[in-house]
């Protein structure tokens, strides 16, 4: 019996053949069906209009009382006899019946109105206005804005939404604009966000070489969408949700009972990553102690984690006591001492794996588990310890932010506005991820992120909404998720449960017998039971 050849594995080069046939193939198939219809128009437009002729004969003779229906039969048949009788009658009755469906299988929808109405072209006749004094001179021949001029010549495109008001405009202007300044720039889109319309949100896309400006609207990102886990990979953080054209990944969320794809905005830790430490800036209610609490939450799944709240209103009080939680810290005392092992941890890490490196093992199994430092607020530990003569806890972080990404270890740091002058100069250096949320300045979201936001930020937004850049990368919209306390009396029911099905199982007394048991055997490298000194440290400091 003669053997079957087995089927070849296709390299990429065949592969890539195989779609562009199939594109081909599709396209081939489209244009087909196109013309067809185009032959075939004639044909549909007369079946549709005898569809409509038979349809309409018998509601008439529905319609007709029965008392009538004979003297109608009568005369029906009697100009068929007459036609019929007539020289070229059938033909001339077949080509009026002809003509009668056509008439009658018409496109009766209106078409389109071409351009725009009365209301529309007064307000791109008002944009045009407003931008005369921008971009013209006197000394231009041939200038494309002048007063009383046409708008056409300037808005190559626009559209409008469902309440008149514009959608999108692309504006040509003319090239001695100095379009390269960002004070120019800056008043054209604040002048276009006033006579466009407040309260909403636009990006404005510059083309310096062709001398255009395209303004979008852009619709507000859910700001409703809960809690729950994420399909990440390990060393992954989802600080929120973008526009789905600012990045190239969605993620599958439950949204009520909905399911549905959102793109996310990924922040990438570990000993891989370029942005291994994050800054978060906001004004009081922005949704910064939210954005720690769903890292925290997101990253107790593969690590542990270490909390440092110097706000003191309890804000984390929810992740006391649970498994990977190794302490949360309100007061200064236990704060230093948590930090302080910190810095001892990371450099303790450092030298496992570089003994590890040297013997040409890979790293001890507790040198490669996450570690998250989390400090809420570090200015109020910072004006403490100076009133105290103690040392600033911001000092103890320079170990971790100079070697934490080798050891695996991240730190995350959110503060206010008004105490942005208290960060020490290692914080500022080192966390290149950055997160501004709530309500802030064009300037104050420069001056954070280190590049200005490509929309012009509203005044009213709802807590954790913002902007995020990581390393030097663009800026991108961001919307915190739902993550409130759940211990607070104003969290919803449904807020509450979903934060809560988030959170680890309580730590048993199996810690306390650890902890016991590290202070009775006092080794030279710790093990992962020494994770539980930070809470022992600051009892002990307390």
């Amino acid at each position: 019996m003669a053997r079957r050849p087995l089927p070849r594995i296709l390299s990429k080069d065949s592969a890539q053949i195989a779609r562009t046939q199939l594109a081909r193939s599709r396209e081939l198939a489209r244009t087909a069906a196109d013309n067809a219809t185009d032959v075939l128009h004639p044909l549909i437009t007369v079946t549709r209009g005898l569809r409509r002729l038979a349809s309409a004969g018998r509601r008439r003779w529905a319609a007709t009382p029965q008392d009538k229906r004979g003297p109608l039969l009568f005369l029906t048949a009697s100009v068929i006899l007459a036609v019929a009788l007539m020289p070229y009658g059938p033909l001339l009755a077949v080509i009026t019946v002809m003509a009668a469906a056509a008439w009658q299988g018409r496109d009766r929808i209106p078409p389109a109105p071409e351009g725009p109405d009365e209301s529309q072209t007064e307000r791109l006749q008002s944009l045009y206005e407003a931008l005369v004094p921008y971009f013209s001179t006197p000394e231009d021949p041939a200038p494309l804005y002048a007063h009383g001029g046409e708008w056409e010549k300037a808005f190559t495109a626009h559209e409008f939404d469902g309440d008149g008001r514009v959608g999108q405009l692309v504006i040509r202007y003319p090239a001695y604009f100095p379009d390269g300044e960002s004070e120019a720039r800056m008043r054209i889109e604040q002048l276009l966000t006033a006579k466009a319309g407040r309260g909403r949100e636009y990006r404005f896309l510059w083309d310096e070489e062709g001398n255009q400006l395209t303004v979008t609207v852009l619709p507000p990102l859910p700001a409703d969408i809960p809690a729950q886990h994420f399909v990440t990979a390990p060393g992954e953080t989802v600080l929120g949700f973008t526009d789905p054209s600012e990045v190239q990944r969605t993620l599958p969320l439950s949204y009520g009972e909905e399911q549905i794809d959102v793109p996310p905005v990924v922040w990438r830790t570990g000993i891989r990553s370029t942005e291994p430490h994050l800054l978060a800036m906001g004004h009081p209610g922005s949704g910064t102690s939210t954005l720690l609490r769903s890292i925290a939450l997101q990253a107790l799944q593969y690590g542990d984690v270490l909390i440092v709240d110097g706000g003191g209103t309890g804000e984390y009080a929810c992740l006391t006591g649970r498994d990977g939680v190794l302490s949360v810290e309100c007061a200064l005392p236990g704060a230093l001492a948590s930090l302080e092992w910190a810095a001892q941890e990371t450099e303790r890490r450092l030298i496992a794996i570089n003994l590890a490196r040297q013997a040409g093992d890979p790293p001890p199994g507790h040198a490669r588990r996450p570690l998250w430092i989390m400090l809420d607020r570090p200015s109020v530990f910072a004006h403490l310890a100076a009133t105290d003569g103690r040392k600033d806890p911001q000092a103890l972080l320079q170990v971790p932010l100079r070697h934490g990404r080798a050891a695996n270890v991240t730190v995350v740091v959110a503060e206010q506005f008004d105490s942005a002058e208290a960060l020490s100069n290692a914080v500022r250096q080192h966390t290149r991820a950055r997160v501004v949320l709530g309500s802030a300045t064009p300037r104050q979201v420069e001056a954070a992120l280190g590049a200005p936001p490509h929309t012009t930020p509203l005044g009213h937004v709802p807590p954790g909404r913002g902007y995020a850049r990581l390393g030097s990368g663009p800026v991108h919209r961001l919307q915190v998720p739902r993550t409130p306390d759940p211990y607070d009396d104003a969290t919803s029911d449904a807020d509450r449960q979903a934060v809560l099905e988030l959170l680890p199982a309580r730590a048993t007394a199996v810690g306390t017998e650890r902890a016991t048991a590290v202070e009775a055997e006092p080794t030279e490298a710790s093990t992962p039971a020494d994770l539980t000194k930070p809470t022992v440290a600051a009892e002990a400091a307390g």
